[in-house]
């Protein structure tokens, strides 16, 4: 941990440049560049809204804030994940020529999608506006769980990244995973509507613990009780520590199968 935190520092230049250049690539020939970054969460809510809250008849206070909040960290997970995973592969050609810490590639990509969603935060504040939600002191504490969800992203990440160099299989397979991963978590749905039995395993879901710290300092107006704060940062800190064990171990014979 010591070690990795010190090539961090070391390399902090390239892991800016990386970051830049995944988000220049992101938006290259669009007409809107960034600005898609706060359409896209907002015209995927309203298409939602319209979907949940008045087919599925889901009777939630303030539907579209409670939607956004949910749609807005998953997506950020969904989106770095994804292309961690794929983010030692795709830096082959550059990994055989120098030595740079691998690691520094699956960490860029979470990097470039958080800096995504924090343009995405500013279409929450408009839904606040036009749905008249009550701004609480509470929501400045919105950077505890974004910094909780940021490090869990970077454990699955490295993780993901890693794996998938010796199993390309696991590309195909992550895809079903998050599909099913997604609905195991109240983004669209209220947590009332699940039975009492269930409840114990869908707080074990990170996803759960993230979304609903988030939503309780932006919707409710509340501070999440110890065990919640618990909870969070124990998820973040055993997929960082995970993520990084898993990455040592597996990078030495990368150079075999990229």
């Amino acid at each position: 941990m010591k070690r990795a935190w010190q090539h961090f520092q070391q390399y902090k230049p390239l892991l800016k440049e990386l970051v830049g250049r995944d988000l220049k690539v992101k938006y290259r020939r669009s007409f809107l560049g960034y600005v898609w970054s706060l359409l896209n969460p907002l015209l995927m809510m309203c298409v939602m809204t319209l979907v949940f809250s008045y087919m599925f008849r889901f009777d939630i206070p303030n539907y579209p804030l409670y939607l956004i909040t949910g749609q807005t960290l998953w997506s950020f997970f969904n989106e770095s994940t994804n292309m961690s995973m794929y983010s030692v592969l795709q830096n082959g050609a550059l990994i055989k020529k120098v030595y740079i810490p691998k690691f520094i590639f699956p960490i860029s990509r979470v990097l470039s999608s958080f800096v995504t969603m924090s343009f995405s935060l500013a279409a929450i504040l408009i839904v606040m506006v036009f749905t008249k939600a009550p701004f609480c002191w509470t929501i400045l504490l919105f950077p505890v769980p974004l910094f909780f969800l940021l490090l869990f992203a970077m454990g699955i990440g490295m993780v993901l990244s890693a794996l998938s160099v010796y199993f390309r299989d696991i590309t195909h397979l992550y895809g079903v995973l998050t599909l099913a991963w997604m609905y195991a978590t109240p983004i669209f749905y209220p947590v009332s509507a699940l039975p009492d039995k269930i409840m114990p395993i869908i707080k074990m879901n990170p996803m759960y613990s993230y979304i609903t710290f988030f939503r309780e300092i932006v919707l409710y107006g509340t501070v999440p009780d110890p065990v919640m704060w618990l909870r969070c940062a124990l998820f973040s800190l055993v997929a960082l520590v995970v993520g990084l064990t898993v990455f040592r171990k597996m990078q030495r014979n990368f150079i075999l199968y990229i």
